[in-house]
């Protein structure tokens, strides 16, 4: 007859704790929240609840974060868009009026500045050394529920995301991290405690897909707006549609892309009629680099290029052409 051996356990009770789980994991699980709680405990202080008072109708509400000593608060444009004043309340309950420094609706941020004193504020990062799986900590108020916190791993980096305005945001962090309406303009942090991007958007009817603007953008915008009030960029007065290229005339052009922007309209004013370009034209570089589609040149219209001479290459009627065009300095809508 064939004896059985009891079946044992492939954890010796001394590897078990009282719950019956292994120490390792217990472990693993206690230096997780230590590491959570740390970043809140540093971050989440100087976490806001804005409180906006629209000019016509009802205002709303989400989250900003104190960035500098002096008082300076990141936010969404979109949260303060439409508003004559926003106040800051603070997670102990102290509130603080906010003089309205300025917005950049192409990356959805706007920049605040408290009132009075900042007890407290957090300490902006990079996202030049984020890694697709690192755990991250999104803080807001949601619903309005003071200083709530939801944490989750980066699920991609370099994303693409569409501003109100119609242009890509570049570089955006893609997390798990729960946001909620609320959440918008609160920090997304690391587990050093540094706020590494700005809570912005959630995918309607998705789970688990959240959006950040990565805090090297937030760091270029700030920037400006402290130094300008606004985020200059040029224009150059076309109306456009992506279209494809033939192999045929991409080969026959040596050119990069197999696609360019067609050029519907123009403005009787601007910088593309001055520098002869015609409706049917197709652009496919500027300023020496390829253009394959409308997002392509949005992202060369920068500052830089504000009053300086471009070439921008065409095709017309199977020719390429070299044109010269001068962008003009953008104007935010009034």
């Amino acid at each position: 007859m064939t004896h059985l051996s009891p079946v044992h356990s492939i954890e010796s009770p001394s590897n078990l704790s009282s719950s019956g789980a292994p120490h390792d994991e217990l472990a693993a699980f206690d230096a997780y929240s230590r590491t959570i709680i740390g970043a809140v405990d540093k971050v989440g202080p100087a976490v806001l609840h804005l409180q906006v008072e629209a000019e016509r109708g009802r205002g709303g509400a989400g989250s900003g974060v104190v960035f500098t000593p002096d008082g300076y608060v990141l936010t969404n444009s979109h949260v303060i868009a439409g508003g004559k004043k926003v106040t800051a309340t603070f997670a102990d309950g102290r509130a603080s009026g906010t003089t309205i420094i300025g917005d950049d609706p192409d990356t959805d941020l706007a920049l605040l500045r408290l009132d009075g004193e900042a007890p407290v504020s957090a300490k902006l990062g990079s996202a030049r050394g984020l890694r697709v799986g690192q755990l991250v900590v999104a803080i807001g108020n949601p619903f309005g529920f003071q200083c709530t916190v939801t944490a989750g791993v980066v699920s991609a980096l370099g994303r693409s995301l569409r501003a109100r305005s119609g242009r890509l945001i570049d570089s955006v962090i893609q997390t798990d991290a729960a946001l909620n309406p609320g959440n918008s303009g609160g920090p997304l942090v690391n587990a050093q405690g540094e706020v590494i991007g700005i809570n912005t958007a959630i995918i309607a009817m998705a789970q688990g897909i959240c959006f950040s603007i990565s805090a090297d953008t937030v760091e270029f915008v700030a920037s400006r707006l402290i130094r300008d009030g606004r985020v200059r960029r040029c224009y150059i007065g076309v109306a456009g549609q992506n279209v494809p290229l033939s192999r045929r005339v991409v080969r026959f052009h040596g050119l990069e892309r197999e696609s360019g922007v067609l050029v519907q309209s123009m403005a009787p004013d601007g910088a593309a009629q001055a520098g002869s370009l015609h409706e049917g034209d197709i652009i496919v570089e500027f300023d020496g680099l390829p253009i394959e589609n409308i997002d392509a040149l949005h992202r060369l219209l920068t500052e830089e290029r504000v009053g300086r001479p471009i070439s921008v290459g065409v095709l017309r009627r199977g020719e390429k052409l070299a044109l010269e065009v001068t962008p003009r300095e953008l104007r935010p809508a009034a």
